[in-house]
């Protein structure tokens, strides 16, 4: 029998070793001539790799019976009184709370990101002062809980009774009361943006400074300004490394919009905590956060999916791949033209 160079005779579809490794690579093999006998080799394999994987299939029947007993929990249980959870999943105060915790998810990760942003810029500034300016905020906002930043921003007016604008250790031109200026609302929005914004800072200066150098001293070459530079050359590679990760915190900033409900913020939460003071039906009223929260951070997961596909663009060669390709990634070919044989392992990432 002839075969090409560099395959073995072990290779071979009739060899039981070559029968093995192909059912341990993939789980798919194909031959030609192989007949009922081949069939019944390629099952006695199939079976051997089960035999062999005994942990992977116990810790799929306890998952499976754990989902089992949890679908059975949530469609018997009666604390959960679906009929209530429908009645106030679309009432009119909790959409209000709703709308609200999406206004601060995005008034805050849009201080976060523009603040990060400069923040970032500052750190990688050969200044020291802007550096250690930066690396300070970035300490102190990182190094506190963002409970206690929301309870310090309600309570600011204790710290500082009156706000002016006016000459530094001079004369003022104007002032107002503390009270008058931060609201709950402007509290709220502090404590969550300006600790986004220690986060971000990290987030975009891991993706400037993963851009090679090169392509900033080639910008510099060609007579663009360092501001140009980073506008047109280094921010637009460095948002393949920005988005995913403020994708993340844009979810986080979601559900971390549930701690204004301390200072009696009427946003989600606390709009649900309304209703169930009221009637007493709290596990009901728990589960129509959750499910609001669900929604909103499923449709923020898909959002973030085309915006990461869109920034990867001409940054893998096959962009287009289907989920039912990623599925197949590990593919295992055999071909037999005449008595010669080639064999192929395609890995697609």
């Amino acid at each position: 029998m002839a075969t090409r160079p560099g395959v073995r005779a072990t290779d071979l579809p009739g060899s039981a070793s070559a029968l093995d490794e192909a059912s341990v690579v993939s789980g798919v093999a194909t031959g030609s001539g192989g007949g009922a006998g081949g069939a019944s080799r390629w099952n006695r394999a199939d079976l051997s790799a089960l035999v062999r994987k005994p942990a992977r299939w116990t810790v799929v029947a306890v998952a499976l019976v754990f989902l089992a007993m949890l679908g059975h929990l949530l469609a018997t249980s009666s604390s959960l009184q679906w009929s209530v959870v429908g009645h106030w999943f679309v009432n009119g105060g909790i959409l209000a709370g709703l709308v609200r915790t999406l206004y601060l998810t995005a008034a805050a990760m849009a201080i976060g990101i523009v603040g990060g942003t400069v923040l970032a810029l500052m750190r990688l500034s050969r200044s020291w002062v802007l550096s250690s300016a930066a690396s300070a905020y970035i300490w102190f906002f990182r190094g506190t809980p963002l409970l206690v930043q929301i309870l310090f921003w309600f309570n600011i007016a204790s710290f500082v009774p009156r706000i002016s604008i006016g000459v530094p250790f001079g004369p003022s031109f104007a002032s107002a009361s503390t009270n008058a200026l931060v609201t709950t609302l402007v509290a709220a929005l502090l404590g969550l943006g300006l600790n986004e914004a220690a986060y971000m800072s990290e987030i975009v200066r891991a993706g400037i400074v993963s851009v090679d150098a090169g392509q900033t001293e080639a910008a510099l070459a060609l007579g663009m300004t360092k501001r140009l530079t980073y506008r047109r050359i280094v921010l637009p590679q460095a948002m393949r490394i920005i988005i995913p990760p403020t994708g993340n915190q844009t979810i986080g900033m979601l559900k971390g919009t549930s701690l204004v409900s301390v200072i009696s913020l009427p946003e989600l939460l606390y709009s649900v905590q309304e209703v169930y003071a009221r009637n007493f039906e709290t596990i009901p009223l728990l589960v129509v956060a959750s499910l609001w929260y669900l929604i909103v951070t499923s449709v923020l997961s898909v959002g973030q999916h085309f915006v990461e596909r869109r920034f990867r663009r001409g940054q893998e060669r096959d962009a287009k791949t289907t989920f039912r390709e990623r599925l197949r990634s590990h593919q295992f070919s055999t071909t037999a033209p005449g008595h010669d044989v080639d064999i192929q392992a395609d890995v697609h990432f």
